[in-house]
C-alpha cells in the first residue's frame, strides 16, 4: 500500500508543530530544575540546530546554494541582519519569557506577531484595515488580557518581565516573517534559516560561549532535555514543518501549525504542573481561534 504525499506532508507539520510546542517546554525544565543559563543553551542549540540543516541542504538538496548566497553583497548583508535581529533576537527573546514565566504564555505571547505586521502594514500603506484584520487585532488583545491578568485588572498572573519579552518575542518573529521574504524568493529555507542560526550563535557565542558551562549541571538527564530541545524542538521542527510546504497547501500548514501553542499550553500544565486560571484558559482559546480564523479565512 502506497502512502500519499499528501499524508506523509499532514503526519510533517503536525510533528514538526508538536516538537516545537514541546521544545519549548522542556527548556522551561531545563531553566527550573538544572538552573541551565538562556543566553548559553541559545548560542548552543542554534549552532548545532544551524549547521545540521546547512549539513542536510547539501546532502538532500543543492548544495551550491550553501555557499552561494555568500557570493552577492546584497545576500550577505541581508542574511546577516536577518541572523542577528532576526533569529537571534527571536530565539533569545522566546527564552527569557520562558524562563521568567512559563513556555505555555512565551509561545501565546509570540503568536501576536500576526497582529504586529498588520500594523506594520497598515502604517507603512502596504495594505488598509479589513474585516478579517479587525476581527484578528480583537481576539488576539481580549486573549492576551486574559492569558496575562487572568480576568484581573489589579493583579497580573504572569510575571512582567516573562510579559515583556514575550510582546519583544511577538515584535521579533514579525521582523523575522517580514525581513527574510527576500532571501527566500532566491535560496531554500534550510539555506537561509541554517546560515541565520550559525550566525546568531556565533553573535551570542561572545557572551556566552557554547563551550563554557559549569560540566557538574551536564548530567545524564539534563544532556537528554538538551538533546531533545536542539534535535528535535529547532532542527527537526523546522525542518518538518517546511517539507510538508511540498504537498499541503500553506493555508494547511499554518492551520495545523495551532497544534504548537495548544502543545506548549498542555505540556507546561499537566507536565510542569503550571498553575492555569478560568480565564486564562479562555485567553488561550480566543488566541488558538485567532490562528484558525487566520489560516481559514479567504484574503
Amino acid at each position: 500500500m502506497q502512502i500519499s504525499k499528501r499524508f506523509v506532508g499532514f503526519v510533517l507539520v503536525i510533528s514538526g508543530a508538536f516538537f516545537w510546542g514541546i521544545g519549548g517546554t522542556v527548556a522551561q525544565h531545563l531553566f527550573q530544575k538544572f538552573n541551565i543559563e538562556v543566553g548559553w543553551l541559545v548560542s548552543t542549540r542554534l549552532l548545532i540546530a544551524g549547521t545540521l540543516l546547512l549539513i542536510t541542504q547539501a546532502i538532500f538538496k543543492d548544495r551550491q546554494q550553501v555557499f552561494d548566497i555568500w557570493r552577492q553583497k546584497f545576500t550577505a548583508f541581508r542574511l546577516i541582519v536577518f541572523g542577528l535581529v532576526g533569529m537571534l533576537a527571536v530565539q533569545y527573546t522566546y527564552m527569557a519569557s520562558i524562563q521568567y514565566g512559563n513556555a505555555a504564555v512565551a509561545t501565546l505571547l509570540q503568536y501576536l506577531a500576526p497582529v504586529m505586521i498588520i500594523f506594520y502594514l497598515v502604517i507603512r500603506r502596504e495594505t488598509v484595515f479589513t474585516r478579517k484584520d479587525g476581527v484578528t487585532v480583537i481576539l488576539a488583545l481580549s486573549g492576551s488580557f486574559l492569558l496575562l491578568t487572568n480576568g484581573s485588572i489589579s493583579e497580573l498572573a504572569v510575571p512582567m518581565p516573562a510579559i515583556i519579552w514575550g510582546i519583544l518575542s511577538g515584535v521579533t518573529l514579525a521582523f523575522y516573517t517580514l525581513y527574510a521574504i527576500p532571501l527566500l524568493k532566491q535560496f531554500d529555507s534550510l539555506v537561509v534559516v541554517g546560515w541565520a542560526m550559525v550566525i546568531g550563535s556565533f553573535a551570542m557565542s561572545f557572551i556566552h560561549p557554547p563551550w563554557k558551562i559549569d560540566v557538574a549541571l551536564l548530567t545524564g538527564e539534563a544532556l537528554f532535555y538538551l538533546f531533545i530541545v536542539i534535535i528535535f524542538g529547532t532542527m527537526l521542527a523546522f525542518w518538518f514543518y517546511i517539507e510538508s510546504l511540498q504537498s499541503l497547501k500553506a493555508k494547511e500548514t499554518s492551520l495545523l501549525g495551532n497544534i504548537e501553542p495548544l502543545t506548549a499550553v498542555l505540556a507546561t500544565v499537566l507536565w510542569l504542573q503550571e498553575p492555569f486560571g478560568n480565564f486564562q484558559w479562555l485567553g488561550t482559546a480566543l488566541i488558538l481561534f485567532m490562528m484558525v480564523y487566520l489560516a481559514l479565512k479567504k484574503e
